[in-house]
């Protein structure tokens, strides 16, 4: 398991997707937080809380998770993956959990780096500013939902093996139909595996007046989602034949 894992980790940090996407990331999440912070005055404690979760590491991770699991077979890479590690439910285990590394690591860098660059606006104008503690505690919360975002990809990825299919599915999924079950059936839909349970963990106090989950509620709800998609990809996996 350790030499699959390592293998997996590897195949990630040298391949040119994974950087991209943590480049795109940095990119588009310092844009909305220098643009954000010199355009607008007087932003509350709460108000960078919120503007510190909001990057967007947990939307690439779990699009990168869904393209290393159904990629395999988009390029035709899964026959020799499953002759190096035939155990198949092995190898979709150390896939979930190299993504769920790798999007911590990826939400890591975002993180601190918008962290960073908003305090110190925000510092050079006299503006409020928030202490370790609370920053701290928006970071565990980052790297906790983008841990999760990338395992479930990977599963989404293991379920629906047409790789853009799935992307544009998880895609309309979570910028569609979560949030419309949101709207129309909010005690539903904070259940939800993209965007409900995620803001929960985020701690992100209402959508439309309702609240989402408690904090440790939602980060069990994320983890069930996780583990149900992964039984489910994995009993799929040793059905599938390989061609």
């Amino acid at each position: 398991m350790s030499a699959l894992l390592r293998a997996e980790l590897l195949k990630l940090r040298t391949t040119r997707t994974f950087v991209t996407l943590v480049a795109a990331a940095l990119v588009l999440s310092l844009l909305v937080v220098v643009l954000t912070t010199l355009l607008t005055d007087d932003l509350s404690e709460d108000d960078l809380r919120s503007l510190f979760t909001a990057d967007f590491s947990s939307l690439f991770i779990l699009l990168l998770g869904v393209m290393g699991m159904a990629g395999e077979w988009r390029h035709r890479t899964i026959t020799s993956t499953v002759l190096a590690a035939p155990n198949r439910l092995a190898l979709l285990a150390t896939k979930t959990l190299s993504y769920a590394v790798a999007g911590a690591v990826l939400s890591l860098v975002v993180t601190v780096a918008i962290m960073a660059v908003g305090t110190l606006i925000q510092s050079a104008g006299g503006e409020t500013t928030i202490g370790i503690a609370d920053l701290a505690d928006v970071l565990w919360r980052n790297l906790a939902v983008a841990a999760l975002l990338g395992a479930f990809g990977v599963c989404i990825g293991g379920l629906v093996r047409n790789q853009v299919a799935a992307m544009i599915g998880l895609l309309v999924f979570a910028f569609a139909l979560e949030p419309a079950i949101m709207g129309v059936a909010p005690d539903v839909g904070r259940f939800g595996p993209t965007s409900g349970a995620p803001n929960g963990v985020l701690a992100v106090e209402s959508f439309g007046g309702e609240d989402f989950l408690a904090p440790g509620i939602a980060l069990l709800v994320m983890a069930a989602w996780v583990g149900v998609a992964f039984a489910a990809a994995a009993a799929l996996l040793q059905r599938r034949d390989l061609v």
